[in-house]
């Protein structure tokens, strides 16, 4: 630290005099620039295993009961859920559009969780959840190459990955796929459909955008559980439902803010990584067993979804 004949003080870095007013100014603006850079990824992240562990909970409580049921009770705590938490919050209602997209996204992403839990319950929870993320991860991701021209060289790659991961995933020891791919696969469109309409909701709430989505879920949801007239539930299944519906919706909220706070690919990409949570669940609790090659094409799903986000 040195003093200029003029009072300034400044400081001598790799022979160069430096202003102490810029350089703490510069060094200010990089930690905010650090923290607005990781905050979305936190989100995301923490999206993620919200997500993962709802996914847990809802496969296994629906091994014995109707998935649509199921699905519609974890829509209500969840729907419950998050309109307190919005009421308490004070947060002002979205805009009518921002409403007609979220309405969308439920109708998609309501769908699909009542497929999903149709396929975690059917024993393959460990090989369905990587299958659906991959795909839903890579279907926004074509649609925005599609919108915004080709990606580059790491996201191509990353789409090449994540086809062998499905492969090798989809891989069994006598070569035929196992039961219920088919429908992972249909509900990860459901899942992709969510990530993209809930992208055009855009700003407002979080809290009122999920809870719109939420809702919608729950209409769906009810209407074929009365048209089927299937209410066999145990209670140990039902309050699973609930703290699903809880988990869910807040993971939901999660993913919200951190594609207002940053880049929705990211955020796509990176929530994504849910089945990781789910199948660590599924081999702490579960006691579930892999192929090498499963395990391989997991691992090389959960790799390409960062490649893809690039």
């Amino acid at each position: 630290m040195v003093q200029r004949p003029d009072g300034a003080k400044i400081l001598r870095c790799d022979g160069r005099l430096v202003n102490c007013y810029e350089l703490c100014r510069a060094c200010y603006s990089h930690a905010f620039m650090s923290i607005a850079h990781v905050a979305p990824l936190s989100f995301s992240l923490a999206a993620a295993f919200f997500w993962g562990t709802s996914d847990f909970l809802g496969g296994y409580a629906s091994r014995k009961v109707s998935t649509f049921l199921l699905t519609t009770i974890a829509h209500a705590s969840g729907s419950l859920f998050i309109i307190v938490l919005a009421l308490l919050h004070h947060s002002a209602f979205p805009a009518r559009s921002s409403i007609g997209w979220a309405m969308a996204a439920g109708l998609s992403g309501g769908a699909a969780l009542a497929v999903f839990y149709r396929v975690l319950g059917s024993g393959h929870m460990g090989l369905a959840a990587p299958v659906s993320a991959v795909v839903a991860a890579a279907i926004p991701a074509a649609v925005g190459m599609l919108a915004q021209g080709l990606p580059g060289r790491t996201q191509i790659a990353g789409f090449v990955v994540a086809g062998l991961g499905i492969w090798l995933v989809c891989r069994t020891e006598d070569g035929a796929p196992p039961e219920g791919m088919g429908l992972a696969v249909l509900a990860a469109v459901g899942f992709a459909g969510y990530f993209l309409f809930i992208a055009k909701a855009g700003g407002g709430s979080v809290l009122w955008i999920a809870a719109c989505a939420r809702l919608t879920s729950l209409a769906l949801t009810a209407v074929i559980v009365l048209l089927r007239q299937d209410f066999t539930m145990t209670r140990r299944s039902a309050a699973l439902a609930v703290l699903a519906g809880f988990v869910d919706i807040s993971g939901s909220a999660l993913f919200l803010r951190g594609a207002q706070t940053g880049r929705l690919d990211a955020a796509v990409i990176i929530s994504s990584l849910y089945p990781a949570f789910t199948v660590l669940w599924a081999r702490l609790i579960l006691k579930e067993h892999f192929t090498r090659w499963q395990v391989v094409g997991m691992f090389a799903a959960l790799v390409a979804m960062p490649m893809i986000a690039g």
